[in-house]
């Protein structure tokens, strides 16, 4: 029964990780061109699906216990991005000198400003999604934190890049 359950979020996941791919082909000049930009990566997107796991699991566990209900959506919302915010503002200090000393200032500028981005990003999509599961009459405990994670990966891969190649100014 466990197997069953799983599996199949399991399968889904993969499918949804799969356009990360394409848009890091995509980008493929812009970090052949700045290459410090991969060092962090995995620092981004890890920290994007950190801050959208402990949302996603504070969701679950407030449905779960009846704390909240979907009509409580907005009013999370607004609180949400406010901590998230705070929170990204926080992280982004904290990578600013390694990314300074690794990449320069261009690189530490973007690097920052995405850790503010991806934390909001991540912790809205990990607050949103267990109540979307919640409506679609599925268990927000099974695939809330591995869907956060992938959807999380995509946006912030997406959204890292796609910032860098436009601010450093990148030509293809």
């Amino acid at each position: 029964v466990l197997y069953r359950r799983r599996v199949a979020w399991l399968l889904v996941l993969v499918f949804v990780a799969i356009p990360s791919f394409f848009v890091m082909r995509y980008y493929e000049v812009t970090t052949a061109q700045v290459g410090a930009l991969v060092f962090f990566m995995p620092l981004l997107i890890g920290s994007a699906g950190n801050a959208g796991s402990q949302s996603s699991t504070l969701m679950v566990r407030a449905l779960a216990t009846g704390d909240i209900t979907g009509e409580d959506w907005l009013y999370f919302l607004w609180r949400e991005i406010r901590v998230a915010a705070t929170l990204g503002g926080t992280m982004a200090a904290a990578v600013y000198l390694p990314a300074w000393f690794f990449g320069g200032s261009q690189v530490a500028f973007v690097v920052s400003i995405t850790m503010v981005w991806v934390v909001i990003l991540g912790s809205l999509i990990g607050m949103s999604l267990p109540f979307l599961l919640e409506r679609l009459e599925l268990d927000p405990a099974i695939a809330s934190a591995p869907l956060v994670a992938s959807v999380t990966d995509m946006v912030g891969v997406f959204s890292y890049l796609t910032f860098a190649t436009w601010y450093l100014g990148v030509r293809g």
